[in-house]
């Protein structure tokens, strides 16, 4: 019997489908069923999936979802939501004059505020268990419970663009930071609220973007050419 291929892709996965969806279709595309990923991408979200591909690469899986990752984030400011994103309902609203922040304001908070080790409260819309439960589904039965803050890190975050409402940030940070209670706590911290826009996962380790394939670009006959089969 022909070994089956085993390696690992790096997916630039699209806004829209869930990790599971995508996951789903490269087990048809590759006719392999023995297929995981380091590190879920809500379904609004895009950009990189470290994906493994058969049963030895996906023994290694756990290595890659401990790596570094890098987002790109839209902020909006002056506004939450019950998700903390724009997937959900908008529950309460500022209005403000922009002046009152300062895109040097912004800086020099998330400068003396986010840089570094430090505690996270999880978002109750996310995959976190809590005594085997996923608290997104306790959240979708409108159950709110108390969580226990992860720790963290977050090496850098630059601005990349600022008009208000709107804030774009470059974050590098540890596996586990979520970045829609990152963008829950800048506007708690600046006073208006904030929830995110949209995000794009960037990189995992050493791993870019630019590296990446499109999930459409793929075939049967094309797919292992793109295999990494030595890390």
């Amino acid at each position: 019997m022909q070994d089956l291929p085993t390696g690992f892709l790096i997916i630039n996965k699209s806004a829209g489908p869930t990790s599971h969806d995508i996951i789903n279709q490269l087990r048809r595309i590759t006719g392999i069923k023995k297929i995981g990923h380091a590190g879920t991408l809500d379904p609004f979200a895009g950009g990189v999936l470290f994906v493994a591909v058969g049963r030895e690469s996906t023994k290694k899986i756990n290595t890659f979802v401990k790596m570094d990752k890098e987002y790109i984030a839209d902020i909006f400011l002056g506004a939450t939501s019950d998700t903390h994103d724009s997937t959900g309902h908008i529950i309460e609203s500022k209005i403000l004059h922009p002046r009152r922040i300062s895109q040097n304001l912004i800086k020099l908070m998330m400068t003396k505020k986010f840089i570094g080790e430090q505690k996270q409260i999880p978002p109750m819309f996310s995959a976190k268990k809590v005594e085997g439960k996923k608290l997104y589904e306790l959240a979708r039965q409108g159950i709110t419970i108390e969580r226990k803050p992860n720790k963290i890190n977050i090496y850098d975050i630059k601005i990349l663009s600022y008009a208000w409402p709107h804030l774009k940030i470059k974050i590098k940070c540890s596996s586990g930071t979520y970045i829609r209670a990152l963008a829950r706590d800048i506007g708690k911290t600046i006073g208006c609220g904030a929830y995110l826009e949209t995000l794009e996962r960037t990189a995992i380790g050493e791993f870019k973007i630019e590296e990446s394939i499109k999930l459409e670009e793929l075939n049967n006959n094309n797919w292992s050419k793109y295999l990494l089969t030595k890390l």
